[in-house]
């Protein structure tokens, strides 16, 4: 099977279903265009935030992973946060504005798209996500935060992809499961 190549940045506020829907998508693709052999190679995927953004290191991870993206040019990628998501956290926890010009225009060279999740500004809704979150992870009870304040990320991201000169998709996922929204995305892609 020729195998497609995608670069796939998902954003969005915490709490708002991005690994979810992630392994969705990968669980399509990777099966799809893997090699046969012993190693998952149909798709690789990044979790590029692992309490690094927001920090006087977050722009330099940026660029040792951009710079990695730009080598892989046979398998599609998948990136969990990524430049939208150092603009939201320098402003809201730096005060400091982020530039991601240059970086879009090196993500456009290699055909990169964003995908967005953004949820309903339901309190409850993010109450119960982020209770089923510190049950599986209970060190993100350090940075937990009220639903107010992941309602301000999105408003963040949401102003943020207007910026943006990469394709991008804006999805809701305040419901999951929701296998449409994977299909969304996959037609996004091209894959449907």
């Amino acid at each position: 099977m020729k195998k497609l190549k995608y670069n796939i940045i998902f954003e969005g506020a915490e709490l708002a279903g991005k690994s979810y829907l992630m392994s969705q998508v990968y669980d399509y693709l990777e099966p799809k265009y893997n090699s046969g052999g012993k190693i998952m190679d149909g798709c690789h995927w990044f979790n590029c935030d692992v309490g690094i953004f927001g920090t006087k290191f977050g722009q330099k991870a940026l660029e040792h992973y951009l710079g990695l993206l730009e080598d892989i040019t046979d398998v599609s990628v998948m990136i969990e946060k990524f430049h939208l998501t150092e603009a939201v956290y320098q402003k809201l926890y730096n005060q400091k504005d982020f530039n991601f010009s240059k970086m879009e225009e090196r993500l456009y060279k290699i055909k990169t798209k964003i995908v967005l999740l953004i949820f309903d500004e339901d309190e409850k809704l993010l109450q119960q996500r982020l209770d089923d979150r510190l049950k599986l992870y209970h060190h993100y009870s350090r940075i937990a935060s009220r639903p107010a304040d992941y309602i301000k990320q999105q408003q963040l991201y949401l102003e943020f992809i207007k910026k943006s000169k990469l394709d991008y998709l804006i999805i809701n996922s305040s419901k999951l499961p929701n296998p449409s929204l994977v299909a969304k995305i996959l037609e996004f892609l091209g894959e449907k």
